[in-house]
């Protein structure tokens, strides 16, 4: 990350911080909104959130860690994601993580696992960049990659 960017991130934490921290339950909306603006919760913002809400380092980590929807690190690309909940489950979504995984290779995007996008009664269903599929098969899948690259 260039001094520029890390310094945009770090004004982008601080404003995030200043505007959420006194809010009740301030934790997941500050993550939230982070990840909203910069794609993920850099590990650097971890001291100052914990410091911001009174909370340990660990404490802070441990709820990143464990919301699937929560990212360390920048998506590469765009970011694909297939719904693995258990309806979606149930209309093939195995079948369509697996055929995702032979397709995304290589690929400049970031492919990630959910558990469920609300999309129940039309699965299996994914989203690119926040934007949800529904009945999503492999033939779908290969012709919203293939405009995801036209449009790159």
């Amino acid at each position: 990350m260039t001094s520029k960017t890390a310094e945009a991130a770090q004004h982008t934490i601080r404003r995030v911080l200043d505007d959420k921290r006194h809010m009740p339950g301030a934790l997941l909306p500050i993550l939230h909104a982070i990840q909203d603006q910069l794609g993920h919760v850099p590990p650097e913002a971890v001291p100052e959130i914990a410091e911001a809400l009174n909370l340990s380092r660990a404490e802070v980590h441990g709820v990143i860690t464990y919301y699937h929807h929560f990212r360390s690190e920048a998506p590469k690309g765009a970011v694909v994601q297939v719904c693995r909940a258990e309806a979606c489950q149930a209309c093939g979504s195995d079948a369509l993580w697996a055929h995702a995984n032979k397709q995304a290779a290589g690929q400049n995007l970031t492919l990630e696992q959910v558990y469920c996008l609300g999309l129940c009664a039309t699965a299996p269903a994914m989203s690119i960049d926040d934007k949800p599929y529904a009945r999503v098969g492999a033939t779908k899948f290969d012709h919203l990659l293939a405009q995801l690259k036209e449009a790159a």
